[in-house]
């Protein structure tokens, strides 16, 4: 019997391609995606490294207190820069226009990359005056780079004759709050005012990045489940996005409350509390009617279910940590642990699932999760529950949580290092499929 010589395996088509930077242009996910994922990886390694060094008793240098940094860079850094791959890809599809050419983010882009350069340079300069000034300096060339997308983005809705713009106008205007929460956080660290950037942070979790979020979320998660699974229908009506974006808003005015006028009385704090609570076991029922149970036989799928789970998780916590305060007239609470199950579990797994989607739709893969994104997906989840745990034991103060916190940013860091090499190499690279785009 004649041996069977086997040759060398074909490579994979995309191996058969060299990454070329002039793709970034050729679609606008493209363009803003690769330089989220840039911006991405940065601050993920860049809060790794300043709490290992911390941890370690070698701090870096300041100019601004540390927990501010970390809440601009994390707020402000990646998620103007998705949001604008995200808008100008599905926008123009939702208002029934054109696709736009990617040329057109390009100077908002770079502004707000330069912009955070600037604002690194400021942030770990000698001279603290001139660094906060440097800081506020970089913030503004942000703020102007996100205001050229979203006058551009209202642009779409001008032009538009779409029946339905509900969700693209809301997302708008988030887009607005979150526009005048970077030119607040300017002013702020120009001028030496650190409660107006708290303010602005705050507007910006929850009226800006929660809005969009929730407009998003309202309309594609049970869209995508609908297509993934025939049985379960589109179910989204608009009393629940109008519900849903009331609470966020709730939240940042309550917030500047605080920060104006100082804590709540226990009497409101205890409404808070129960408007938190009936808002995070609702979400949790909304999970259950969207098909999280369903979901979970698809990965992808699965993944966008199970980060919105941590919406209604964080809504308990929240419930929960603020019930605490007011038993305790302000002694005991769940610290930093709501929040961060909101931010990195809500906001953070579902912007991993939703941009992963994209990404592989519009690069001519099949919208699915392979084992790389899985297992990072877990990753981030192990990184949620340390930094929830850790705010709950800072909180009470049981023991040094600092190298927790570390090997949280360590996790964390890895995650996004790892999704931005993979996906950032996706986007120098023709689509798959061989079409345009």
């Amino acid at each position: 019997m004649q041996a069977i010589v086997r040759g060398p395996r074909s490579p994979a088509p995309e191996q058969l391609e060299h990454w070329r930077l002039s793709l970034l242009l050729a679609a606008p996910h493209r363009l803003a995606f690769g330089a989220a994922a840039a911006m991405l990886a940065l601050s993920g390694l860049w809060w790794c490294l300043a709490l290992v060094a911390q941890s370690q008793g070698r701090p870096l240098t300041w100019t601004i207190a540390p927990a501010m940094a970390h809440g601009l860079v994390m707020s402000f850094g990646f998620m103007p820069l998705f949001f604008a791959g995200f808008l100008f890809t599905a926008g123009p599809k939702w208002l029934a226009l054109p696709a736009v050419d990617a040329r057109q983010l390009l100077a908002p882009v770079l502004a707000q990359l330069g912009g955070w350069g600037v604002f690194m340079l400021g942030v770990h300069g000698p001279e603290p005056a001139f660094g906060a000034a440097l800081c506020g300096f970089g913030l503004a060339a942000v703020a102007l780079g996100w205001g050229q997308v979203l006058w551009r983005f209202m642009g779409l809705l001008r032009l538009s004759g779409a029946a339905d713009q509900l969700h693209a106008r809301l997302i708008a205007t988030g887009g607005v709050l979150g526009a005048l929460a970077l030119w607040a956080a300017a002013l702020g660290l120009a001028t030496a005012r650190p409660a107006l950037v708290q303010a602005a942070i705050h507007v910006s979790l929850w009226g800006f990045a929660g809005t969009v979020f929730a407009a998003v979320s309202h309309r594609m998660i049970p869209f995508f489940a609908a297509a993934a699974l025939p049985a379960l229908d589109a179910w989204r009506p608009r009393w629940l996005l109008w519900g849903w974006t009331g609470l966020f808003a709730l939240e940042a005015v309550v917030l500047l409350a605080e920060l104006l006028w100082g804590p709540l009385s226990p009497a409101l704090r205890w409404l808070q509390a129960l408007l938190e609570g009936v808002a995070g076991i609702g979400l949790l029922a909304l999970a259950l009617r969207w098909g999280l149970v369903q979901s979970l036989k698809l990965r992808l799928l699965a993944m966008l279910h199970l980060g919105f789970v941590w919406l209604g998780l964080a809504l308990l916590l929240m419930a929960a940590s603020h019930g605490l305060i007011a038993a305790t007239e302000g002694r005991l609470s769940l610290g930093l642990a709501p929040l961060h199950a909101y931010t990195m579990g809500f906001l953070g797994s579902t912007l991993l699932a939703m941009v992963t989607r994209v990404s592989c739709g519009h690069g001519g893969r099949t919208n699915t999760a392979d084992n790389f994104i899985w297992r990072l997906f877990w990753l981030l989840q192990l990184a949620v529950l340390l930094r929830v745990l850790g705010g709950v034991l800072q909180a009470v103060g049981l023991g040094d949580v600092l190298p927790l916190l570390a090997w949280t940013a360590l996790i964390w860091a890895a995650v996004c290092i790892a999704w931005a090499l993979r996906y950032g190499h996706w986007y120098g690279l023709p689509r798959v499929d061989g079409r345009p785009g």
